[in-house]
């Protein structure tokens, strides 16, 4: 993810008022609930997720409390979406939101903490687990697909793994062993 991607999703926000749809609630109190559940997710939702990808296979123990780290975290975002969409398909309400944009650039890194971490069953988002994220994050790509901005499928994922955060986390662990 950029760095203070959020700033720049508020300030676009606020710097282009009048557009199709306001990505922040127009109410101050649901605009501060909004930005709070944004940080929550960028602090509590993903880091634990990262972790379970650089985790190693052999620290089980490690990433099967990183994965219940993480459904936790989500749980607390299900609860969190009843509340903003006031019961309509997005956390924004009728159309996309802020906290559908900041939680759907997440999606990817969901499936593929699944898919290439091996090992966690359910999905992270699954309708076991999070059964009205599930059926957000469906509704989300839809309508991200709709608008032609796609969100990034595993294999996007994989390769910034192995191309990037794989080669800077042996790096780091190399210099902190000497």
């Amino acid at each position: 993810p950029v760095g203070d991607s959020r700033v720049i999703v508020e300030y676009v926000d606020e710097a282009c008022p009048g557009g199709a749809a306001a990505l922040l609630p127009a109410d101050p109190y649901d605009r501060a609930v909004a930005r709070f559940w944004a940080a929550f997710i960028d602090s509590k939702v993903f880091p634990p997720c990262l972790a379970i990808l650089k985790t190693a296979a052999a620290e089980a123990e490690e990433k099967a409390a990183k994965v219940k780290e993480t459904v936790e975290a989500l749980q607390l975002v299900e609860g969190a979406f009843g509340e903003c969409s006031k019961r309509k398909p997005f956390f924004g309400g009728d159309a996309v939101g802020y906290l559908d944009v900041v939680l759907g650039c997440y999606l990817c890194w969901f499936e593929g903490v699944s898919e290439i971490a091996g090992g966690v069953s359910p999905p992270l988002l699954d309708a076991s687990r999070t059964p009205q994220l599930a059926a957000w994050a469906a509704r989300f790509r839809s309508a991200a697909d709709a608008v032609g901005c796609s969100v990034p499928r595993v294999d996007k994922v994989e390769a910034y793994l192995n191309n990037v955060l794989k080669p800077k986390w042996s790096a780091a662990a190399a210099a902190a062993s000497h």
